[in-house]
């Protein structure tokens, strides 16, 4: 028997049921804040799964119609393009990046004529072009030069604008390529395409499963590490964010997620714009691993770990779990 003045407030009151649960949940998770990130694939009628990706597929150029629409009809409203480009397109120079009717333009046109409701974003980076997998142009000891790069990601960006690109998304790490890009969609009459910056991009170990989805894993010569960020830093994100907000980007992105959801935190609390996450392929396909083991239920590892990108500030999360987290949501 308890005294009756003991405790004067229970905090378990309104988790006891879920309809009082739901009332006072402080974070809402819906497939409105999710982008789908889809792989395209030269054919027709082409389906080709990942193996390092179980359930993610690439797809042809005719089949990313039915994805489009697919997410038209869960609530998702953006979908997003990565090209695997054939290996006798690419090149050192990465000039296939600027062929308006290479494989991204065709599948942006696609997509937003099956469902022009839907918002399509494309990558901005050179990675998927270049013969040796780096994100830009390399000199003769293998540097990636900074401002050559930035020449051709500005046509890369111009190119897809014109394909009818919703949001570009320079993911290169090149420094100043958000205002360059910025002055050339406002003079070629682009003025309401976004620039999502992928302002921290990390030089992650969680990236590897992308780098097959797209062909570019075994050409990398080196890494990343020159100009993608070092893991132990957190200023320097801020510092990243600051130059590419001011640089003219709509939205900023943090990539990977879940291990740098402490840096979407300090993003959002410093600077109050809408901030994205990437839920990488290497963090799918740690979710897939542990369902396929037994070690938990996929589900709810893929709604928890939605939910914690929303509870860190998110405003979305692009994740490969898109359409599958959109059905269970649906429900």
């Amino acid at each position: 028997m308890t005294s009756a003045s003991y405790p004067a407030l229970r905090l378990r009151r309104t988790r006891a049921a879920a309809w009082s649960r739901a009332l006072v949940a402080e974070t809402v998770l819906a497939p409105a804040d999710l982008i789908w990130p889809l792989f395209i694939t030269e054919g027709e009628g082409v389906e080709e799964p990942i193996a390092s990706l179980p359930g993610v597929s690439r797809w042809s150029v005719d089949l990313i119609r039915d994805r489009a629409r697919e997410a038209r009809e869960l609530g998702i409203p953006c979908i997003a393009l990565f090209p695997n480009t054939p290996p006798g397109l690419r090149s050192t120079d990465a000039r296939e990046a600027l062929n308006p009717d290479n494989l991204i333009c065709r599948a942006v046109r696609a997509a937003k004529e099956a469902a022009p409701e839907v918002g399509v974003l494309t990558d901005v980076a050179l990675d998927p072009y270049t013969a040796h997998g780096h994100d830009g142009l390399v000199d003769d000891a293998g540097y990636v030069l900074n401002d050559d790069t930035v020449d051709v990601l500005v046509n890369q960006a111009l190119v897809q604008a014109e394909a009818g690109a919703d949001i570009v998304a320079p993911s290169d790490m090149m420094d100043g390529r958000v205002g360059r890009i910025r002055s050339a969609l406002e003079q070629a009459g682009h003025v309401n395409v976004q620039i999502m910056a992928y302002a921290a991009k990390y030089a992650s170990a969680f990236y590897g499963p992308f780098r097959d989805a797209v062909g570019s894993r075994g050409l990398l010569k080196g890494d990343k590490k020159s100009y993608q960020m070092d893991p132990a830093n957190a200023e320097e994100a801020l510092r990243e964010v600051a130059l590419d907000l001011a640089e003219g980007a709509d939205t900023v992105m943090v990539k990977p997620g879940l291990p740098y959801l402490d840096i979407v935190r300090r993003v959002k609390e410093r600077f109050e714009v809408p901030v994205f996450a990437y839920q990488v392929s290497g963090e799918y396909a740690m979710i897939e691993a542990a369902a396929a083991a037994g070690a938990g239920d996929r589900d709810a590892l893929v709604l928890e770990t939605l939910m914690a990108f929303k509870r860190a500030g998110c405003s979305g999360v692009l994740t490969y779990h898109a359409a599958h987290a959109a059905r269970l949501l649906g429900r």
